[in-house]
């Protein structure tokens, strides 16, 4: 079944796409390594918020409070760390037990730990929460953070289901309150330079909201697609183990997405148009390469001070670095992934399950 999601009102491009195709497979988005996790460093230092010295113009750190005390949450401090502490500094951390916030708090350096999600929303001392729970509990911990005024950048998918998704949206509007999806791919050097070229459109290949945003950006320009097709498998638990999703745009512009939980694929991309073409040959969620017709451009990553749990993890630094560009700039959403294509995302995700007839949130058909 194909689904028309709406027309764009940008004008038609004649210039017609090539289609590349290669897969990934679930697990090669931040799939955790196989070593323990770190113990805490009792030599670690937590430390203050500072101020700008006096008589100066430089704004003063942003201030960090991280929501959750698991692995994602463990390589987004590591990233932290890698930037100047001037400009960025985690000064409290919380998760549902307080023994568990206290480690984290001793092996990054981070001066306070809460036992409660409710105490790192009262404490006066945080410009911007960083959301790193499992998927079901962004929308109530987003929620909560956004109603006590704090800005917050959730990790990717926003919300579960594209009602989340608006849900949150439209709870950072009414509060006029900064909120960013972590679709982190966005802010890697190897992305940036992935949009310069101009190659007459292109398609893409990648896994979930990943491949769905990047279609989105390249081809949509934020805009939905003609048409979008599911076709796949499910898991005998009723959630969807392989799909293969196209995606037509305007202009004859076509995307072919495939993710699966069970089959080995290789985890990359490719984009070609009709005045060239580009491979992202590996991580393509969080790229440090590309090959230009055959030429290899690589875009190294500062190394880690601490083990991370996922592939090229320290490249979290970039989606940092744009929320407080976005914060000292008094903006309330992000102007490269708006709160807008956040939804549409969703709701393609929420469109692809319908057609597989993957079981969605509490059971039901998605």
């Amino acid at each position: 079944m194909e689904t028309p999601l709406g027309r764009t009102e940008t004008p038609p491009d004649t210039t017609k796409t090539l289609l590349d195709t290669s897969g990934t497979h679930l697990e090669t988005t931040r799939s955790p390594l196989e070593a323990t996790e770190t113990p805490p460093d009792p030599t670690v230092t937590p430390r203050e918020p500072t101020e700008s010295p006096r008589g100066t113009t430089c704004p003063p750190p942003t201030r960090w409070g991280i929501c959750s005390a698991g692995k994602i949450s463990h390589d987004f401090l590591v990233a932290l760390r890698t930037l100047p502490p001037e400009e960025h500094l985690a000064v409290a951390v919380a998760a549902r037990e307080l023994s568990r916030a206290q480690q984290y708090a001793q092996l990054h350096g981070v001066a306070r730990a809460y036992g409660s999600y409710e105490e790192l929303a009262r404490d006066p001392q945080v410009d911007v929460v960083y959301v790193g729970t499992v998927n079901p509990q962004h929308l109530p911990a987003t929620l909560l953070f956004l109603r006590a005024r704090k800005a917050v950048l959730v990790e990717k998918p926003l919300g579960i289901s594209a009602r989340e998704a608006k849900e949150m949206a439209a709870a950072a509007r009414e509060a006029g309150v900064f909120l960013m999806e972590g679709f982190w791919t966005r802010f890697f050097p190897a992305w940036k330079r992935l949009r310069e070229p101009s190659l007459g459109g292109g398609a893409l290949l990648d896994l979930g909201g990943y491949g769905l945003q990047m279609a989105s950006a390249l081809l949509g320009r934020g805009c939905p697609p003609l048409r979008l097709r599911a076709e796949g498998c499910l898991h005998p638990s009723g959630v969807d183990e392989t799909v293969t999703l196209t995606l037509q745009y305007e202009g004859g512009k076509q995307a072919a997405l495939t993710v699966s939980m069970d089959a080995k694929l290789p985890g990359g991309a490719a984009l070609g148009g009709t005045r060239g073409w580009v491979e992202i040959p590996s991580h393509l969620n969080c790229p440090t390469e590309l090959i230009w017709e055959g030429k290899r451009e690589v875009f190294p990553l500062p190394p880690p001070a601490e083990p991370l749990n996922y592939p090229n993890s320290t490249g979290l630094r970039y989606e940092a670095q744009h929320v407080r560009e976005c914060l000292l700039k008094g903006l309330t959403e992000s102007p490269v992934m708006t709160l807008a294509e956040s939804e549409l995302i969703a709701e393609m995700m929420d469109e692809a399950r319908h057609q597989v007839g993957a079981v969605g949130p509490g059971g039901t058909v998605a």
